[in-house]
């Protein structure tokens, strides 16, 4: 009997073993689950609360009054208000002029408004301060914003880029700081409600949404020769001065040709003239010789095909590559920034910044500090290296061919001026009747850079003609030159 009590209680004991180790592993998985949750949530607090789906949000927005966005100076570019019927309204003081990189705050969110959305509807004023604002029924004040952007630069590029198409980006290279931003067409975000619809069913050449500094995908036409001077340079590192080319106006090669812009001829050219006069048919050539392998690593290297280090606004990857089958008349249009090559003004934007600081690429901000109401910081952002995009052997020898463009090449109308600058022009073919954008990037002073610009106009033909003046008014307006 005892032998048959003994068996039972094994066979039960068998039975309950897998049930046992079942149920242990599934509290172990949910109290990791749970663990996990904990955790991210605690370090995703910004992404959880500007989840539309979070009711906390809503919470904030009624417990809070949004707070400001400030430029560098202090300015005011956006504020909360009440309207005649009582209810909160967002204000932009600045109207059209900031609507890209400030964004909006209703009808979803871009911009700044978005980026900084986290602490414009939280509030760190302190419990006494809370309790002060209870007695009077009136809502906590959201946390104020400082951005890196100067009024006055945004002015003049506003005002310089006129009623054309385009966009201009102006950045401090050795900290990364985004001193302006403009986008045209534009729009008036504070009568973004009522023009909503339309604003949004309108996909044409004027789409006013667009942050075209950002999300604008253009071919860069002879800019794009910054990209392949450096896949040169590679190759060539000791050798690059013993470059030599004859131009006619014209580069034949195994049956494919490239002219020059307007089918100048240049003559006998070095590196350095080629690239001053930006000559297609010299870099044709170049391009032709440069191993395929070289090229596709200059461009990872730049940041094509891949995501940008821009968490403050939404962009457009920039696309290049050297064609697979090597086809002779592709590798030309790419050496000289046609055929399929695309980037964005601030992409651009980012390549000159690398080369004026030595090789060093600073991760773009444009929020600088977060503080309460009554000035307690909250949030500070500091300048950060995100890569180093050449050597800065490389980026010493761009500089040096860049400031030669000013010199002595398409962007002479820089020469002279109280400020040494240097840069590159460019006309991009962006149809079949040869029409182009013009293109200028640069930076000043050439010999220790402070600030770079990058203008895109778009259908304005050449670069030198109508992007350079742009960037005159900007450089001025930067040095105060009157």
């Amino acid at each position: 009997m005892k032998d048959t009590r003994t068996t039972n209680t094994r066979r039960r004991r068998v039975r309950s073993y897998p049930i046992i180790v079942l149920t242990s592993l599934y509290v172990i998985l949910f109290a990791a689950m749970l663990g996990y949750i904990t955790h991210y949530s605690l370090t995703h607090k910004k992404e959880f609360i500007n989840n539309e789906h979070n009711t906390r949000q809503k919470i904030l927005i009624k417990q809070n009054i949004r707070g400001k966005i400030l430029s560098r100076d202090g300015d005011i570019l956006a504020y909360s208000d009440k309207d005649e019927n009582g209810k909160e309204v967002r204000v932009y003081p600045y109207s059209n002029e900031f609507a890209h990189v400030v964004g909006y705050a209703n009808k979803g969110k871009v911009g700044i408004e978005a980026f900084s959305n986290y602490y414009l509807i939280n509030t760190s004023l302190d419990l006494s301060q809370k309790v002060a604002y209870d007695t009077k029924g009136q809502k906590y004040p959201g946390d104020n914003v400082t951005t890196t952007l100067d009024v006055h630069l945004q002015e003049v590029a506003y005002s310089a880029l006129s009623g054309r198409r385009g966009a201009v980006v102006v950045s401090d290279p050795k900290t990364g700081e985004i001193l302006a931003m403009v986008s045209k067409p534009d729009f008036d975000p504070n009568t973004l409600e009522q023009e909503w619809d339309d604003l949004l069913k309108d996909t044409s050449p004027e789409a006013k949404l667009l942050n075209r500094a950002t999300q604008g995908k253009y071919p860069p036409g002879s800019t794009f020769k910054i990209v392949t001077a450096l896949g040169y340079l590679k190759e060539h590192p000791t050798d690059y001065m013993n470059y030599k080319f004859s131009c006619n106006g014209r580069f034949d090669y195994e049956g494919n040709t490239i002219s020059c812009y307007h089918g100048e001829r240049h003559g006998n050219v070095d590196l350095e003239t080629s690239f001053a006069k930006s000559c297609n048919s010299s870099f044709a050539n170049i391009g032709v010789g440069l191993k395929g392998e070289t090229f596709d690593g200059v461009l990872n290297d730049l940041m094509f095909n891949q995501d940008l280090p821009l968490d403050f606004c939404r962009f457009a990857q920039s696309s290049s590559s050297y064609p697979k089958d090597g086809n002779p008349n592709s590798v030309m249009q790419l050496s000289i920034g046609q055929g399929k090559t695309s980037i964005s003004p601030e992409h651009l934007n980012m390549i000159t910044c690398a080369v004026a600081n030595d090789g060093i690429l600073m991760k773009p901000y444009v929020v600088s500090v977060v503080k309460s109401e009554d000035g307690k910081e909250v949030k500070k952002y500091e300048p950060e290296e995100y890569n180093r995009l050449m050597s800065s052997e490389e980026a010493r020898i761009l500089r040096s061919m860049m400031t030669q463009v000013v010199q002595k090449g398409t962007a002479s109308k820089l020469k002279g001026l109280s400020y040494t600058a240097a840069g590159k022009t460019g006309s991009a073919e962006f149809n079949d009747e040869k029409e182009s954008h013009a293109w200028f990037t640069g930076f000043a002073p050439a010999d220790d850079p402070e600030i770079c610009v990058t203008i895109i106009v778009e259908e304005a033909g050449s670069g030198g003609s109508y992007a350079v003046p742009i960037a005159k008014n900007v450089f001025d307006a930067y040095f105060g030159v009157e």
